[in-house]
Parts: C-alpha cells; structure tokens; sequence
C-alpha cells in the first residue's frame, strides 16, 4: 500500500466496488431478460394463444359434426357390447337385449 491509498480511502476501494457492481450486474442481467420475457408473455397472452390454436388447427384439423356424432355413436355401440359381455354369463336375456340395442345404433 502506497501511501496515497491512506490519503484516498475511497479510491483504493474503487476497484473493488466496480468488480462487484460488474458482478452484481452480470447475475442480475438474465433476471430482467426473463422478467421482460415474462412480462410480454403475460401482456400478449391471448394473442398467442390464437396463434397456438391456429397453429393446432393446422396440424390437425377438427372433425366436422358428421364425424363426431358417428364416433359418439360408434363409442356407445362399443360400451353396450363391452357391457353385454359382462353380463353374459350372469343374466343372458339382458346380454342379448343390450346387443340388439347396439345393433339398431
């Protein structure tokens, strides 16, 4: 240590302020970009999530209601027959009238 360093107390702890403000600011920087980040997702939220589903929609196009309705109805004929087998063994009249009911669905 000089003996300018005595006479200047703040100045011989300078470099060491600027380090650690350096530091200090090097760890902060990724928190505001997340921060930012985070702040636009929040702000544009719905706009992105138009421009997810459009994107959804283009992946994999929605069935139309002809298409549903037959899948609703191929589910239930599916189900009176999963049902039927179930209880085959136990009540066969009822297995049989829950078939004839899936066979007119």
């Amino acid at each position: 240590m000089s003996l300018l360093s005595l006479a200047f107390p703040v100045q011989a702890v300078l470099p060491a302020a600027e380090a650690l403000a350096g530091s200090a600011a090097g760890a902060a920087r990724p928190l505001l970009g997340i921060g930012a980040l985070a702040t636009v997702a929040v702000v544009f939220r719905p706009l992105l999530s138009g421009v997810l589903r459009a994107a959804l929609l283009v992946v994999k196009p929605r069935l139309s209601l002809e298409e549903r309705s037959l899948r609703s109805r191929m589910k239930s004929v599916l189900m009176l027959n999963r049902m039927a087998r179930e209880l085959e063994c136990r009540e066969p009249g009822l297995a049989a009238e829950l078939r004839s009911i899936a066979a007119r669905g």
